[in-house]
């Protein structure tokens, strides 16, 4: 494995991140997007962030190879202990123990942005970062059937979670 240095994503990473992100939505199975997304996109995502949400981008040396994001659960004051995380790498780099180092990384920033409370929502066929999230401590807590409709085909999202 070569040396990861994950740190907060810079305007100048978003076309890296949302090509990232394009890999997942055109592998299909992964997320409910099924439009490609592009630098500004990510723009506008961070821009709408507060003071405990944050993107992180992960490279190993001259190569942008993954990111993960922490954002709110809910804007309603009552879920303000929980938040969700997500982590997307380049299909090229995984499998070598990278998503475990973000997904660190990600918990720690929890932690010190003083939620409780992760929620991961995944695809219910990806049974991969299901498995991966169970290392983590995250717990299978509910199913929702037919919760979302990409290309024609349902899914399933399995609904995690992870008490701190």
């Amino acid at each position: 494995m070569s040396p990861l240095t994950i740190r907060p994503a810079q305007p100048k990473d978003y076309g890296a991140i949302a090509s990232i992100y394009n890999e997942a939505i055109a592998y299909g199975g992964i997320t409910m997007d099924s439009q490609p997304y592009t630098a500004e996109n990510i723009q506008a995502i961070v821009e709408k962030m507060n003071g405990r949400e944050a993107l992180f981008l992960a490279e190993i040396p001259e190569k942008k190879i993954g990111w993960g994001i922490i954002k709110r659960y809910s804007d309603r004051l009552g879920y303000q202990v929980c938040c969700e995380t997500s982590i997307y790498l380049t299909f090229s780099e995984t499998g070598k123990g990278y998503g475990r180092v973000i997904q660190k990384v990600l918990m720690e920033k929890v932690a010190d942005y003083d939620y409780h409370h992760i929620v991961a929502k995944i695809l219910a066929d990806n049974q991969s970062s299901i498995r991966f999230h169970q290392k983590f401590g995250f717990e299978i807590v509910g199913i929702q059937k037919k919760i979302g409709l990409v290309n024609g085909t349902w899914h399933d999202v399995v609904i995690m979670q992870c008490l701190l």
